[in-house]
Order: C-alpha cells, then structure tokens, then sequence
C-alpha cells in the first residue's frame, strides 16, 4: 500500500485543502491587485519596453487592451481588455509579466502554505499512512517542510490554484478587483510593517494608520516611473507626489524606511522637507 498509492493519496488531500482555502486565494489575489491601475502603462514595441503615456486604469477605462502581442503567456491570451487576465498579461518598466510577479508573490506560497495545512491534516487523520509516505520520500515525517518538498506536490497544485483565480477573476474588470481587494490589502500592510518594525505591544491603532500611509506612499513612489530601489536624483520628484498623495510630512518620515529607496535618497528626501520648513 505505499509508494505511488501514498503519493496520489496525498495529491488528492493536497487539491481538497486547495479547494477549501478557494476563497482565501481569491482574496489574496485581488489584494496583490491593489494599485495595479494606478501604475503607468508599458508596452514592448519592436522588442523594446516603450510607456503609452497612460495609466493602466486609464487604458482599461478606454477599452483598450492592456498586454501586447509581443509578450505575456499564451494561456494567458484572448484576455477581455482591462480585465484582471488581461492585467496579468501586461509587462511592467522593466519588461517583467504581472502574471510572472502574481506567481512569486502569491500562487507559490500560497500553494506552499496549502500543503502544508493538507500535510498536517494528514500527519493527525491517518498517522500510519503519513509515516509510509515520508518513508517512500525518504525524509523524516516530522518535518513536514521536508516532506512536501520531496513528495513533488506543490507544480501541479500550481496549475489548479491558477485556474480557481482565473474562473474566479479573470474576466472580471481589474478595476472591481482592486476594490474588493483594498481593505485586505491594507490588512496586508499592517502585517508587513509589524514584522519589520519594533514596536510596544499596545500599538495596534498606529500599525492601521501606518498602513494606510503605506498604502499611499506605495501608490507615490509608482508615480515616480522611476528605477527601483529610488536613487538620490529622484528624492525632489518623490517628495511632490508623496505630499501630493496626501501624506503628512511626518507620515512621510514614517514611511520611508519602509520604502524602495536606497539610505541616500531618504537622507535627502529629510533634508528637502527640512529645508523648505515642512519637516
């Protein structure tokens, strides 16, 4: 009873669990979404990256299609223009496919996480069954980690999380994805802000202030249209759409370790709202 039966076993417990945390997934994905047509939009023209001199909002709102035909994924194809597909489909400044960025910041570790929870189902409802199965792996059974990287699980279970986000989003406007996704998105941030910064345990309301301005300060330095991480020589344009965005001159210095920007931009950056007697 062990070898390919364990393993087929375990892949079916695998897409069970994936399918109970469907929902879960649909909501990480439209948070990741989040400021996405807020971003300036790129096309690659005779095989260099070129701006259309529009938001990506602003070119779903026009009905025209955001990806080009000269990158993006074929399963990715014949998307409604200014859909979330569509969206996945559409290159960045650097060249780089949303759909690849959706893959490393979302799908891989949300299907991680998946069979991981499927791994401790299985380790506590059949323990007899686990323990043969990490055997037939040849890993410890107590370290799950281990196990799951070794069963092979995780690439197909890849391929149906990425088919319950698109039944779920793909033809839906990226617009109304943002939207669902804005309060778990700021959720989000508040989490990554508390795991970056020291901070006394009563300090829950200034994480949620943080994390709004978080949230703004992200969507200023997309604006910039500048490389990442910010150079010194953008710190006067960033400073103008950080205030423009609505931040503070103290939500500014808040943000800013927080921020894509190398120590010497935000060195200048204080010294701009210093000198001109706003900081």
């Amino acid at each position: 009873m062990g070898g390919v039966f364990d393993v087929d076993w375990m892949s079916l417990l695998t897409r069970d669990v994936l399918r109970e945390r469907a929902a879960d997934l649909v909501a990480e994905a439209c948070a990741w979404s989040v400021g996405m047509s807020d971003q300036a939009h790129h096309l690659r023209s005779a095989g260099r990256i070129v701006a259309t001199g529009l938001t990506v909002g602003e070119r779903a709102a026009h009905g025209l299609p955001l990806s080009g035909d000269e990158d993006g994924r074929l399963d990715l194809g014949d998307a409604r223009p200014g859909s979330f597909q569509d969206a996945l489909n559409s290159v960045d400044r650097h060249g780089t496919v949303a759909a690849d960025r959706f893959d490393t910041d979302v799908l891989h570790p949300f299907v991680h996480a998946t069979c991981l929870a499927a791994a401790e189902k299985a380790r506590r409802t059949r323990p007899d069954a686990w323990a043969e199965l990490a055997d037939d792996v040849g890993e410890d059974e107590s370290d799950l980690d281990d196990v799951v990287r070794a069963g092979g699980w995780e690439a197909p279970l890849r391929i149906d999380a990425e088919h319950l986000v698109l039944a779920a989003l793909g033809d839906v406007p990226l617009i109304e994805v943002e939207a669902e996704g804005l309060p778990l998105s700021l959720v989000r941030a508040a989490e990554a802000v508390a795991r970056t910064a020291a901070r006394p345990p009563d300090a829950g309301p200034a994480q949620d202030d943080l994390a709004g301005s978080l949230f703004l300060a992200r969507a200023a330095v997309d604006a910039t249209g500048a490389p990442l991480p910010l150079g010194p020589e953008t710190a006067e344009r960033l400073v103008g759409e950080l205030l423009s965005h609505g931040l503070d001159p103290d939500e500014v210095i808040g943000v800013l370790p927080h921020l894509p920007v190398t120590s010497a931009t935000a060195d200048e950056v204080v010294a701009i709202l210093r000198a001109s007697g706003i900081g």
